[in-house]
């Protein structure tokens, strides 16, 4: 313990994503407005979803949760980023690196979670309509997003806390614009393997069982999709399906690249691009994918512009 004292910094630096003056500044304007649209559409959901009774659906009751999600894993990362591009000083304490590393990982997993339950819900909904209510009744919808938030929080805690017993004595600069596990993991002068084993099983089991779960309802849904007699339908259903399918894809795909590969192919600048697609991309684009294309929704905005 006195060792992983000596050796441990109090704060780190951040490197951020450039030192380049014109392009701190594009960074900067980028990422504050995709933190405003994330920001006010996960809202907007939310409150619409409150607002409308005909959207006291199942469905929308796991979009406002992916919101809330969405909202707070963006928050936990992006103003960061934003103070980071304007001040000289990068540094972070122990204590609030850990933190944002938490609730970075703990909304990751539950997002991954949600997603797969969303799939699940409109397999249910499309492929089972008249069980759909049985199915999908409020203490099994309630039962599923308490247990996805629960066990991805439980889950985080202990890979902090298994990171950050780590001595981190080769450097306390930090290739990367925000304290994330694989990049503490290089920083340390004791073999990592059984963090890396440990992370790629839990990685592994949510990620992938999550993905997979995900691609066996769509994959489902398309083929009850094919049976519609209606070419319109079809191309509406179809439509729908692949716009999901690629956020979906997008989000998975990045998370199980930075988390699951071989630490031979380890590259900060590849997983710093990366990064920036599961942590201000895909939650900017979530509420415009799975909700602001809805009749349903839009109708609500425009009767409440009204007002």
């Amino acid at each position: 313990m006195e060792e992983v004292n000596q050796t441990s910094p109090e704060i780190f630096i951040l490197l951020g994503l450039s030192n380049v003056p014109h392009l701190q500044a594009i960074c900067f304007i980028v990422f504050l407005v995709m933190y405003v649209i994330t920001l006010s559409g996960n809202l907007l959901l939310i409150i619409v979803v409150r607002i409308n009774p005909k959207l006291q659906t199942p469905m929308y009751f796991f979009l406002s949760n992916l919101s809330i999600i969405d909202i707070n894993f963006s928050s936990a990362i992006v103003p960061k980023i934003l103070i980071n591009t304007v001040v000289i000083d990068r540094s972070i304490s122990l204590l609030g690196c850990a933190m944002q590393m938490y609730f970075s990982l703990a909304l990751g997993a539950t997002e991954c979670v949600i997603l797969a339950v969303m799939a699940y819900d409109r397999f249910a909904a499309i492929c089972r309509p008249l069980h759909y209510y049985t199915i999908m009744n409020k203490t099994f919808c309630a039962g599923l997003a308490a247990g996805a938030w629960i066990i991805c929080f439980m889950n985080s805690a202990v890979f902090v806390v298994l990171t950050f017993q780590l001595p981190f004595c080769k450097s306390h600069h930090v290739n990367h614009f925000f304290c994330e596990m694989p990049p503490f993991l290089r920083l340390s002068c004791r073999d990592t393997l059984r963090n890396e084993i440990a992370m790629y099983i839990s990685a592994g089991i949510i990620a992938i069982c999550s993905f997979s779960l995900t691609l066996i309802s769509y994959i489902r849904i398309i083929s009850t999709i094919l049976k519609i007699r209606s070419t319109q339908g079809r191309h509406k259903a179809f439509s729908t399906c692949a716009s999901h399918l690629t956020v979906v894809t997008l989000y998975y795909g990045t998370i199980m690249f930075v988390y699951l590969r071989p630490r031979s192919i380890y590259s900060a600048e590849t997983d710093k691009t990366l990064s920036i697609l599961y942590t201000a991309v895909t939650p900017m684009l979530n509420p415009i994918i799975y909700s602001m294309r809805n009749k349903d929704v839009k109708n609500t905005v425009k009767r409440a512009h009204k007002k």
